[in-house]
């Protein structure tokens, strides 16, 4: 199966909101009644001022009763929108609580290759940012948009049974604005909106690669290109924001003023002006569009506010939807025991992308007690292959099998208590030392702990630690890659699985602790099955079978000194990179390694620690 075809397939998930929505539903019912509620003090102004400017005697009764009216208007409003907006945040609270509960289960039941296909800070801000976009649209955006529609709508019927010729007349402010809109949606602006976004990102990458790499390009004396480079970046998107901002502009500073509380005033002024002088209108009648028509453009304006966050909530949950959409890793409903650690690739196809396979019909053999090498030229497939082994994907075709058994008819704990692996980008966890080498073996001794890390040349170094084992990583110390990558190896020989997957394990480690680390490996073929990538060709002298790997395909196999005196690719590519030890024995002049070997079907627990 095809990364591509995995995405066609994931599953679509419930509304995210669904479960929520009676709650929802109370927020904007609250925030209803509040903002109807609010309008009450300002229509008791309004009438109190038309009952006693008008020539008629004024009625006490009514007058003392428009002045409760307002005043419980007031307290109602107070009351509601209190409730909506504490209601909303305990809302927004188990919104958040149940994405990132929902996310964290999804994660971790996704297939192991799908991460590597993922940009961690892209999933940091799924969880993260993304999650906690969605807080002003549940607990902010209903006051908004509630106060934007219903509060203009009440006034509306109210001022129309004033005077609808004056009703009108106050909507002109808005009318103009809202005819203003559709200049902003506009081809050229929706261009350059989207040049706008383009730029941000790269001025963004520019100014990462800058800070993160200016230690490397300042070695190699290239550190004015690279400001040139980011210079580029900035002054590209100063033009593509001039742009932008001369686009928006007009528009944006017409709307402005149309809505601006000094035109609408001008324009009920003159209006109920004309009325007036025309005799059609009582003065007092001008009071409530004083009043209320400054409170029409004002939600109005609120309702660009309202739509970016909805918009920004939009794009968030549609990612947040992506990734929960990810279809799981499938478990099988009656899980097969291994019987044995051989493992075997029969015709294994796979690629990340439809129409281009990385593995191409892929025979390959792993038998108990082994250690099998994978070489050949970057891009051969060679990673690809040694991720199917713990099933970070699934085949397209054929099938890997572990004991006599699919590994898609094993049940993931039983596959990854058999399976251990180290790859080179390392992930540690912010806690001890001795947690992070016991992540698979929790309840592990803390003597076997320490013989881990002895077998993976970290012992030392974890001594120099503030408080040793117990330090915690991440806050009280940090490590090097190569010591990393040494914690990850002494993590994995703690979990004694019987297949050991290394994936340039020891990429960052120095000649001496590669050396000692290959002979803690190669004790553990005496009763492990081994794959690995090698990083330095001479780690391949340790191997008991080589595979020569070109472009997703074996084009070579057999021990290291049969491939040596075959003369054939493995030889030549050999001679290309060789820059240790000839796999066919030490030459007399190579350095001997130094100390005891470490044999024996076991590692953990058994045989005498190293000196």
């Amino acid at each position: 199966m095809t990364i591509t075809g995995l995405a066609r397939e994931s599953e679509r998930p419930e509304p995210l909101l669904r479960p929520h929505a009676g709650s929802f539903a109370a927020v904007v019912l609250l925030q209803v009644i509040g903002a109807v509620a609010g309008l009450a003090p300002l229509l008791a102004v309004a009438e109190l001022g038309r009952v006693l400017l008008s020539q008629d005697p004024a009625d006490s009764g009514h007058v003392w009763f428009v002045v409760f009216a307002g005043a419980a208007g007031l307290f109602v409003r107070l009351l509601f929108t209190a409730a909506s907006s504490g209601l909303g945040h305990v809302l927004d609270g188990r919104v958040q609580l149940t994405l990132r509960r929902r996310l964290a289960e999804r994660l971790g039941r996704v297939p192991i290759g799908w991460f590597s296909r993922r940009r961690t800070g892209e999933l940091a801000k799924v969880v993260g940012e993304d999650v906690a976009a969605v807080h002003p649209f549940i607990a902010h955006a209903p006051g908004e948009l509630v106060s934007a529609f219903v509060v203009p709508l009440v006034s509306l019927v109210y001022l129309f049974t004033v005077d609808w010729r004056l009703t009108l007349i106050t909507l002109i402010p808005v009318v103009l604005a809202i005819a203003l809109v559709p200049l902003l949606m506009l081809p050229a602006r929706t261009r350059e909106q989207e040049e706008y976004d383009a730029a941000m990102g790269r001025i963004a990458n520019s100014v990462v690669e800058f800070v993160q790499g200016i230690a490397v390009v300042k070695a190699f004396g290239g550190a004015e290109r690279a400001h040139r480079r980011f210079l580029t970046a900035a002054d590209d998107f100063v033009a593509t924001f001039n742009r932008w901002v001369r686009g928006m502009s007009a528009v944006a500073a017409g709307m402005q003023v149309a809505l601006s509380p000094p035109f609408v005033l001008l324009v009920v002024l003159t209006g109920g002006a004309a009325l007036i002088a025309s005799g059609s209108m009582a003065p007092a009648d001008l009071l409530p569009f004083l009043l209320l028509g400054l409170g029409l453009t004002a939600p109005v304006a609120a309702l660009g506010h309202g739509f970016d966050d909805l918009q920004a909530a939009g794009r968030a949950v549609a990612r947040i939807r992506d990734v929960l959409g990810v279809p799981p890793l499938p478990e099988p409903a009656r899980p097969v025991v291994p019987q044995g650690h051989r493992v075997e690739l029969r015709d294994v196809r796979f690629g990340y992308e439809d129409g281009r396979e990385v593995l191409r019909g892929v025979d390959l053999v792993l038998e108990p007690g082994t250690v099998t090498a994978v070489v050949g030229p970057s891009g051969s497939g060679k990673s690809t292959l040694v991720r199917l082994l713990p099933r970070f994907f699934d085949p397209a075709h054929g099938s890997v099998l572990l004991g006599g058994a699919d590994l898609r008819d094993i049940g993931s704990r039983e596959l990854y208590r058999r399976v251990s692996f180290v790859f080179q980008d390392v992930r540690l966890l912010r806690a001890s030392v001795a947690d992070n080498i016991a992540l698979a073996v929790p309840e592990a001794a803390h003597e076997e702990v320490v013989r881990a890390a002895r077998l993976a040349g970290i012992h030392e170094r974890v001594l120099e630690l503030p408080r040793g084992y117990d330090t915690v990583l991440g806050e009280e110390a940090e490590l090097s890659g190569g010591e990393a990558q040494r914690i990850s190896i002494a993590r994995a020989l703690l979990a004694d699985a019987p297949v050991l997957v290394l994936d340039e394990a020891t990429a960052f480690a120095d000649p001496q602790t590669e050396q000692a680390v290959r002979r803690a490996l190669a004790g553990t073929a005496g009763g492990r099955t081994v794959l690995v990538i090698a990083h330095r060709l001479e780690t391949v002298a340790d191997a008991d079978t080589v595979v020569m790997l070109e472009d997703g395909v074996i084009v070579e196999r057999g021990s290291p000194a049969e491939l040596l005196a075959s003369g054939g690719r493995f030889a030549a590519f050999w001679q290309a990179n060789r820059t240790g030890p000839h796999p066919a024995g030490p030459h007399p002049a190579d350095p001997q390694p130094a100390g005891p070997d470490l044999v024996g079907p076991g590692l953990i627990g058994q045989g005498d620690e190293p000196a």
